[in-house]
């Protein structure tokens, strides 16, 4: 097969979507690896080395996209690249459709299978393509949050860890999966008050467990998520449904009661965000002030750290990709299950019931 690695143009997005082990071990198979060229300058890897590793290197994403039967990338293509998707070609890669209705008819209209790294799911339920990034995102909130609260900035002008004598800050994280596990443990870190809320109980229990009690656990409800929300100097949201739209936990009313000077990190923000006031942004241009709180948007946090984000999301998606390499992506979904998940939209078919309940578009499951 023949595939490419564009380099990514979304704002300050310097991650790439192979390494050259990941060249190397696909040309082993016999498969040829377009690498664009400059595509992996900013995690700090050259051309020469995609070349040694057995990459053919080209000078444009129109010449990749028009050489390649598979497309590799990180983030979802942004408009000016649409017209280089064809009809019959595999798309792998984050989409989140369910927040973009531009992009899904973009991809019906052009005939390509896409399949999203965000929906690709094991048995146990588990994420194993989004994980390592939830990770570092959610590491990434805490970090952004407290970073924000300075006055300069915009905040409220509170240190998160306080010191002796004075109060640390009040971190509140809505949901308990990877980002808001990791948020806790960065949160924890860095002293916070922290309290959690999430409806699976199992994983409250576990986050009460690992960390002996020092965070707060309560239930997701409207009445707890009102409480925590207004005594709260940062609240992180940290919600996700697999391939659907995320419902909105707090309302702009809400959002308007909380102290001025306060900050909202949306990580959810990649399926549509949980709060009524979030809109994306960019590292370029990360926050701005909704309702007298400042909120920090960034629709790809990761893309910030492109050495350790690469690396972590290279290693995750390469067996993938070999497998649809290897046996084309109609067998590699008939044989694993996992990767039938991860298929959003297959030739002009929306094939997920998120993409298409969020813009009422025909349901039609692979079969």
């Amino acid at each position: 097969m023949k595939i490419g690695v564009p380099k990514e143009i979304k704002d300050q997005e310097f991650r790439v979507s192979m390494v050259p082990a990941g060249v190397e071990t696909l040309t082993g198979y016999g498969h040829t690896v377009f690498i664009q060229k400059g595509a992996g300058i900013g995690s700090g890897i050259s051309d020469d080395e995609y070349n040694t590793a057995g990459g053919v290197l080209v000078n444009s994403a129109e010449e990749l996209f028009h050489l390649s039967e598979m497309i590799v990338k990180v983030k979802e293509p942004i408009k000016n690249e649409y017209s280089l998707l064809k009809n019959g070609q595999v798309l792998f890669t984050f989409l989140h459709l369910a927040a973009d209705r531009a992009l899904t008819e973009a991809i019906i209209v052009s005939g390509v299978t896409a399949i999203a790294y965000e929906t690709v799911q094991i048995e146990n339920g588990s994420l194993p393509l989004l994980i390592p990034m939830s990770e570092i995102a959610g590491r990434v909130a805490s970090i952004a949050g407290a970073y924000h609260l300075q006055r300069s900035q915009g905040g409220s002008g509170i240190l998160i860890s306080g010191i002796p004598g004075v109060l640390p800050g009040k971190v509140t994280i809505l949901g308990a999966g990877t980002v808001g596990q990791n948020a806790a443990r960065i949160a924890a870190g860095l002293g916070a008050r922290v309290v959690m809320l999430n409806k699976s109980f199992q994983n409250l229990r576990y986050i009460d467990d690992i960390h002996e009690g020092r965070i707060m656990t309560l239930s997701l409800n409207e009445q707890n998520i009102e409480k925590a929300v207004l005594s709260s100097d940062i609240v992180i949201g940290a919600v996700l449904i697999p391939g659907s739209k995320t419902p909105y936990l707090v309302s702009r009313d809400l959002v308007g009661k909380m102290r001025k000077g306060s900050v909202i990190v949306d990580v959810s923000i990649d399926q549509g965000g949980c709060f009524e006031t979030s809109r994306p942004t960019t590292h370029s241009d990360p926050v701005y002030c909704a309702e007298g709180v400042v909120h920090y948007c960034v629709a790809n946090m990761p893309g910030a750290f492109p050495h350790t984000s690469t690396i972590a999301l290279a290693s995750a998606t390469l067996p993938y990709i070999i497998k649809l390499a290897n046996l084309g992506w109609r067998r590699a979904v008939k044989e694993d299950p996992a990767l039938a998940k991860g298929v959003n939209i297959a030739e002009g078919r929306v094939t997920c019931d998120g993409v298409a309940n969020a813009f009422g578009l025909r349901l039609e499951p692979l079969s």
